[in-house]
C-alpha cells in the first residue's frame, strides 16, 4: 500500500467489514455516498468511475456519478460573467449498492482518497440530504457572488434612479441586494437595488 498523500495508487486498502445476511439485505438499495478526491481533480475522478463502471461490469452496481456544481453570476469591476461552480470542491457523490466488489471499484480509482463516512465504513446520504443537493444543482435561479463592499462608489444602472453615482452603505448578501447612498435635491438618499443593478465607478 503506497501510503503517500501524493501519489495515485491503484492497490487496495482493507475493505469494510463483511455485513452479515441481515445488514446486507438493509443495505441491498442504491444510496448515494460521497467519495473524496483530490481538489481540482473532480471532473478527472468522475470520468473514471464512469469508465470503470464499463470496464469492470458495474453497472448493476454502481448507477451514477456527479460532480455538484450551481451555476453562479460572478460580479467583479463592473462586470458579470455566468461560471459554473463546484458546490463541494474536493468531492463526488457516487449513487451505488455498497458491497465489497463496488466499494473496491471505486476506492481504487486514480485520485480518490477514501469514502466519507465514520472510520472504515462508509455513510450514505439522507434521502433529504440528496434530494437538497439535487434541487440546488437543478435551480434555475442563479446564485450571484460580488465584490462590493461599504464605502464604495458605484453606478446605479437600472431603474428611476439610472446613472447615479453614490456610495455602498450595505449590502444583504440573503436578498442580493445592495442600499446606495445618493444624493438626490441636495439631500443623501438610500436607494435599494440588486446586486446587478449597479457597478463598480
Amino acid at each position: 500500500m503506497n501510503d503517500n498523500p501524493n501519489t495515485l495508487s491503484e492497490e487496495t486498502e482493507d475493505a469494510p467489514l463483511l455485513l452479515s445476511e441481515d445488514d446486507a439485505a438493509a443495505t441491498s438499495e442504491k444510496q448515494w455516498f460521497v467519495v473524496h478526491c483530490y481538489s481540482g481533480y473532480e471532473n478527472k475522478v468522475r470520468d473514471a468511475i464512469q469508465q470503470r463502471i464499463e470496464t469492470m461490469g458495474m453497472r448493476d452496481r454502481i448507477f451514477d456519478v456527479i460532480v455538484p456544481e450551481e451555476e453562479e453570476i460572478e460580479v467583479r469591476d463592473g462586470k458579470r460573467r455566468s461560471v459554473n461552480r463546484r458546490m463541494y470542491p474536493g468531492y463526488v457523490l457516487v449513487e451505488m449498492i455498497l458491497d465489497e466488489e463496488s466499494w473496491y471499484v471505486v476506492r481504487n480509482t486514480p485520485g480518490v482518497t477514501g469514502f466519507v463516512g465514520m472510520g472504515d465504513e462508509p455513510a450514505p446520504l439522507r434521502e433529504d440530504e440528496v434530494r437538497q443537493i439535487l434541487k440546488r444543482m437543478e435551480s434555475e435561479q442563479p446564485s450571484i457572488r460580488y465584490d462590493y463592499k461599504p464605502g464604495q462608489k458605484v453606478r446605479i444602472i437600472e431603474g428611476p434612479f439610472n446613472d447615479f453615482i453614490g456610495t455602498v452603505a450595505e449590502m444583504n448578501e440573503g436578498r442580493n441586494t445592495v442600499r446606495v447612498m445618493v444624493s438626490f435635491f441636495g439631500r443623501e438618499t438610500p436607494v435599494d437595488t440588486d446586486v446587478l443593478g449597479v457597478e463598480k465607478v
